[in-house]
């Protein structure tokens, strides 16, 4: 069974004040890093970051794919490139639209192609359990995917498995109705028959705010705006609209 992963790092954090979650440091590494870096671990042969692209960043190894294919960097890890959904914060599901084309892009034979995808946003810093838990719950056996649901009962469709044909269908059924940017997780998954994993140990819990930040030990950059400087914006949209 042959496994790729995709990795959410392109909203606009705006109850961070607008730094980007994806680089705030936890445990010496950011967050971007610590969850790429599981999705590896856990067996990914190729990862595709979708958000931007910063080669001097820890967090950012690899090579970026625009939307519309072709490359501008040289990879520092062949494994790991970057995408971008086109326009940018479309929302997750274009998001995983752009996620998927570029992991198709990458494919160098019809037996190259994957089975199953990883799915991953990268705000959740204790992310690793949670790829543990999906990668055992493997193989799908009958269902499209299967996502971990949290303490609380919420869905986590960022922390999820899915079999690569049932979520390329259900990208290419929203961009054919003209609906993929701007379209929620939620949209995305309605017609995926899905596993659900009990999260006991709460690896899903994720950085959207300071106070959220401040419970893993994260603390915002010394130049980072304060707070009350953006008080009417809306929340990141990668997680707001799952």
């Amino acid at each position: 069974m042959l496994l790729d992963a995709i990795v959410l790092a392109g909203g606009r954090s705006s109850r961070l004040s607008g730094v980007p979650k994806a680089q705030l440091l936890w445990h010496g590494a950011t967050l971007l890093q610590n969850t790429v870096d599981s999705a590896l671990r856990g067996g990914a042969r190729r990862v595709v970051v979708v958000g931007p692209d910063a080669p001097d960043a820890p967090g950012a190894p690899g090579a970026h794919v625009s939307d519309a294919q072709g490359t501008d960097a040289p990879a520092r890890d062949a494994r790991v490139r970057f995408t971008r959904e086109d326009p940018p914060f479309g929302g997750p599901a274009a998001a995983i639209g752009a996620g998927v084309r570029a992991l198709e892009g990458q494919q160098a034979s019809a037996t190259d192609v994957t089975d199953v995808v990883l799915v991953l946003a990268c705000d959740m810093p204790e992310i690793a359990g949670a790829v543990s838990a999906l990668v055992e719950s493997l193989p799908l056996a009958g269902f499209d995917g299967a996502l971990l649901v949290d303490s609380s009962g919420m869905l986590q469709p960022l922390a999820a498995v899915y079999s690569r044909r049932a979520l390329a269908d259900a990208v290419e059924a929203l961009r054919a109705s003209g609906t993929l940017d701007g379209a929620s997780m939620r949209s995305l998954i309605a017609s995926l028959d899905l596993r659900e994993l009990s999260d006991a140990a709460g690896s899903t819990s994720d950085v959207d705010t300071w106070p959220d930040a401040a419970a893993f030990g994260i603390e915002p950059p010394t130049d980072a705006p304060s707070p009350d400087e953006h008080p009417h914006e809306h929340p990141d949209e990668q997680r707001s609209r799952a």
